[in-house]
Formats: structure tokens, sequence, C-alpha cells
């Protein structure tokens, strides 16, 4: 009777693949998948969640406060400054309950219709906590898509949005989940309300919330540990993570964690995107929003991984997404899936699915985007609008090359201590996509001079200081701090032993002989006077300084997304990046407005395995 009553119950679109429970070998599985996720300190101590719950509360302390002081500054009466309330919500992953040890809190303050966001949150509530002990690195950011003040409050990341709602008095009781909180609300305001609204949601639509938090944690830490976790760069965030997983949950109610872990790799390397993911229907209120619909908007037509929120307005949470991105994912998701099947067989352990992945070493090639700033606090603006845009780099070098390269972010920063300066790196994979032939030009100088161009002119806080540099480094030329401690001696190891094929490809191509083509782009070996050019390079540093420019499908069904059976699983290992392959003859241009006299120089670096990258570098 009980089986009877789970298989009525249908969450999500369609019905569900299998109703099939767990045996005890799944069971077993779920213990020794949980005791990893504590070993790998996914979960937190209970004096830290404490602590959070506390700094919670002192939040609502300092935002109420706030409040009564606007509406006396407004000239309201003194029962309206008595009553005069915020709230301080909570969404993401405190939200979901799945928050980990070091992880931001992600809040929201509800305010009443009179205190704005652009004067009285990010003016006067900002100085409040400007002057307050216990908060640090204060950083606000009004013209994101979704205006949000960062800071630290003892310790802890807090994210805080704001919203104002169409009442006089906050009620300590508004229910946000009502769609009537949106009346009057602008587009910020509706993006700030729907991270917990989808929160919400998300808890709402899934068989068994418990076993969608154990799962949930497993991907993130997963995801983490494989470089593919970071919605701001374009790989999945936090939301987007639970969005599938709450998906999964719904096409398999009866699994156990360790069910729904196979099951999450095995639905998404057969997924057929760009058909989205979606909990529930998509429902297009009378409210005005705009809502997911390639049909008749046409910019979601050029989604590549839609993963849809549940909430009104339905949006594209994943549209930052690009095609380099999604391809990485796909090759992680293909490897976790292989791993998946052989710990059902008995093959392999939990341990081997988080496996760490070395970005450095699997690409040849390399851009390397380094900003400084004179200060710590220019460095924390610059940084973060920086690291906002880089997912417009690969966005440029897929459109200038017509997706031929594929330009894959790291999703960390990297600092090197012997520099003195304010500065921080961050690096991005460059591949030739699978099927371009070798020795095909590939031309990227056009996106990068754009993206710096775009990144200096289009930052509202730019001072003088602030840089960037975008330059081309192989394999073997990346700077040792970027590698953990125990890879390091093996990649200088290897770096010994790649430098000296170079130095023979070096004797050979200037035996060979050849000329610069008219495109500079070399067309034989390097010929005498310009392999004479070559030690000039070092010294030649390209970089953009500030200078002002002038101004100038399907809406299938989501049933579509998927076949997939229960013996069905596909899986593609990692491909061995194969160098010989990769970017020969690339060009890359670095131009650096200045006053002076205009010099060209031309300089090929060889990489390993015989992969050739062209630089062109340009001072004027």
């Amino acid at each position: 009777m009980e089986n009877v009553k789970v298989r009525a119950k249908q969450f999500g679109l369609t019905k569900p693949i299998s109703y099939v429970k767990p045996t005890d070998f799944d069971i077993r599985r779920s213990f020794e998948l949980e005791k990893v996720l504590w070993d790998g300190g996914v979960y937190q101590v209970e004096e830290e969640a404490r602590k959070r719950e506390e700094i919670i509360e002192k939040l609502r302390v300092v935002v109420k406060s706030w409040v009564k002081q606007v509406t006396r500054w407004k000239g309201y009466t003194e029962k309206m400054v008595e009553n005069a309330n915020a709230l301080i919500v909570t969404f993401g992953s405190y939200r979901l309950g799945v928050d980990g040890p070091g992880s931001d809190i992600d809040t929201l303050c509800i305010g009443p219709s009179y205190v704005n966001r652009e004067e009285d949150f990010f003016i006067r509530l900002h100085n409040i906590l400007i002057g307050m002990e216990e908060v640090s690195e204060l950083l606000p950011i009004p013209h994101a898509n979704v205006p949000v003040m960062k800071f630290k409050f003892e310790g802890v990341s807090i994210d805080l949005l704001y919203a104002s709602v169409s009442h006089l008095v906050v009620p300590d009781d508004l229910d946000i989940s009502n769609e009537s909180i949106l009346y009057e609300a602008d587009e910020p305001t509706v993006r700030s309300l729907n991270g917990c609204r989808v929160a919400d949601q998300i808890l709402q639509l899934v068989p068994n919330a418990e076993h969608f938090r154990t799962t949930l944690r497993c991907l993130k830490f997963w995801a983490k540990r494989r470089g593919v976790y970071s919605n701001v760069t374009g790989f999945l965030g936090g939301v987007n993570l639970a969005l599938l997983v709450a998906r999964v949950c719904q096409l398999y109610p009866n699994a156990n964690p360790s069910m729904l872990v196979s099951r999450f790799f095995r639905v998404y390397t057969q997924w057929h995107w760009p058909n989205p993911v979606m909990l529930c229907p998509i429902e297009d209120k009378e409210l005005g929003f705009p809502v997911w619909d390639p049909r008749r908007n046409p910019l979601d037509r050029n989604h590549h991984m839609p993963i849809i929120t549940p909430a009104y307005p339905n949006v594209n949470s994943s549209y930052n997404v690009s095609r380099s991105t999604l391809e990485a994912m796909m090759k992680q998701f293909h490897t976790a899936n292989k791993i998946c099947n052989d710990i059902e067989l008995n093959k392999s352990s939990w341990g081997a699915l988080f496996e760490p992945f070395f970005f450095f070493r699997s690409y040849q090639n390399y851009l390397q985007v380094d900003i400084t700033a004179t200060d710590a606090d220019d460095l924390r603006a610059w940084k973060g609008w920086v690291e906002s845009r880089l997912r417009q780099l690969t966005l440029k070098v897929e459109r200038c090359t017509i997706g031929k390269l594929l330009c894959v972010p790291c999703p960390h920063e990297y600092v090197d201590t012997s520099r003195q300066c304010c500065h921080c790196t961050y690096f991005m994979g460059l591949r030739k996509k699978p099927g371009v032939e070798v020795g095909e030009v590939i031309d990227i100088r056009v996106a990068t001079q754009e993206f710096k161009e775009e990144i200096v002119n289009m930052f509202s806080f730019w001072t003088p200081g602030m840089e960037i540099h975008v330059s081309h480094v192989l394999k073997n030329q990346l700077p040792s701090y970027v590698f953990p401690d125990e890879c390091r001696k093996r990649s200088q190891s290897s770096k010994s032993i790649n430098q000296q094929h170079q130095n023979k490809r070096k004797i050979n191509s200037e035996m060979v002989g050849g000329k610069p083509s008219a495109s500079g782009c070399l067309s034989g070996g390097m010929s005498n006077s310009f392999s004479q050019l070559k030690a000039d390079m070092g010294s030649c540093k390209t970089g953009y300084k500030r200078r002002r420019l002038t101004p100038e499908e399907s809406f299938g069904e989501e049933s579509k997304g998927l076949s997939v059976s229960e013996s069905e699983s596909e899986s593609d290992g990692l491909e061995k990046e194969k160098g010989s392959s990769l970017l020969q003859n690339a060009l890359l241009k670095e131009v650096e407005p200045r006053v002076g006299v205009c010099c060209g120089m031309l300089a090929k670096a060889q990489g390993e395995e015989g992969c050739g990258f062209t630089m062109y570098s340009q001072e004027f």
C-alpha cells in the first residue's frame, strides 16, 4: 500500500524513470559516501553553525535600526518610526540547508516601500556598516545584475541584497512565496526576491528533502574538486546544481543518495542540451515580467544549458554557460559517470570520484590575465569586476574564431607571493575544437583587445593604478605558484625535459629557414632576422591603460531532453591532450595604446609536443 501511495504522487513534468528502492548494497554505499563527505570537510561543526545563526540575528538588529533611522530622517511620525521594520531572510545554500564550512551566507534585506536601494541601502546602510568593528572588506556592487553588498561580519562572508516591497510597514510574517509581493517591484527587486522563492520551491518539489540535501552536498564537493563550480565564470553554481539534483530526485523518487549521485551522471551525460531542465511548468503571469521562452525571446535561443528556475518569473539560471564551459563540464560528467559505474560494480570507491582535476596539466596553451591595483581595497573592487567579466573573454574568443577555439576559465585566482604589489592572476585554457584542421590559423587578436578595452572603459569605479594585462603562456612556461606543492617538483622536471625538446626544435627551424607571411604568420621556419627578435619579446609587456572609447528555438518539451534507461550509460573518459593537434600557427595580438613610435615584433614560441602558437605584439 505504501508503494502505491508513492506512485500516486508525481513530482515534475514527466513520470519517474524508476521507482526502484535502495538495496542493502545501496544503503551501505550511502553510508560510505557520507563518511567521505565528512572526512572531506563538507559538513559544518555545531559551533560554526551556531555562530552563523548569531551573525544573522545581529544583522537583523542592524537593519531594523537602520530602517528606523531612515524613517525618522524622511520626516515620518514617531509612530511610524516605532513600527518601522526590515527583515533579514536567507537564500542559496544556507536556506537549502547545505551550507558548509567557510561558505558565505546569502542574505536578503526586505524593507518598506519608502526605503530605496540607491540612496538608503547603498549609502546610508553602507556608512553604518563601514563604521562597525565587526564588518570588514565591505564592497558595494550597485550596478550588478542583482545589486549586492559583500562584506565579512566577524570573519564570515556575507552577500546582502535589498528588496523594497509595497508595504509601509513590513510584517514579521511576510509571505515571500506569494506572488503578490512582486506587485510594483522593479526587475532588480524581483531578482533579489527570487533567490528565496526559488529555494523554497525546490524543497517543495523534491520527494525527499534529506536525500536531496546529501546528494547536493556531494555534487557541490565533486564540482569544486573537478574545477567546474563557478557560476560567474560560466560553470555551475549552487542554484544550478540544486535544480539539476532536484530533477534527478523527481525522476528517481525512491532512490537514496548513493543511487541519486550515480543517476545524476547517467542522466546528464545523455541529456540533449539545449533542451531545458525544468522542475515544473513555466507560467506566464499577468505581472508582465519576462520568462524564459525561446519561441518569443530570440536571446533565449542562444542558451547552451538551460536550467530553469521553478518560481515566477521562470528564468534560465545558467545563462552564463558557454560552448567552452559546457564542453568542459560534459567531459567531467562522462568521467564521473564511468567512475560511478565502477562503484556500482564494486570496482572502485567514492574517493576516486573526488580526485582533484589538474587544470594546468590539461591544456598546452593558456591565456594569463594579470590585474593590479594600488591598494587592497582597490584590488578587491577591480578583481570582482574582472572576474565577473571573464566569461566575456570566453564568448569573444568563441565568436571571433567561429567556435573553432575553446577558451575554458580556471575558476580560481592565483597570487604570486614573491611580488610586493597588490595583484592577482586568472588563467584560461585554450583548446582547438575537435575537427579543426591541424595548421589552421586561429586569430584571437580582436577578442583580447576588445576584452581589455571593455574591462577598463565599462568599470565606473576605475582609478589610476588599476591595470589589466592579457598574455599567452605555454604549458611549460606556467609560473610555479599555480601548482600545488606536491605537483611543483614534477612540473619543474617536466619543464626541463620540454625545454630540451624546444631547443632542438629551435635549431631545426633555424636550419630550415622561412619567411613571415603577409598576415604575420610564419610560412616556414624562422628566418635569422626573425629569430634575433625573440629575445626582445621577453621585455615586451603588453597591457591596456584606460582610454575612453567613442560611443557608438526551441522551446521543446523537457521529455525530449532525456533519452535514458536504467541499463543505458555512456562514458567518455577525459581525452589526453595531444599537443601536436592544438593551436598550431595561432595568432594572439596584444595592443596597448601609448604615445610613441609604432614598431612590430613577431615571435614564435614552440609548445610541447610540437604545438606552435604564434604571437604578434604591437605597441603604439
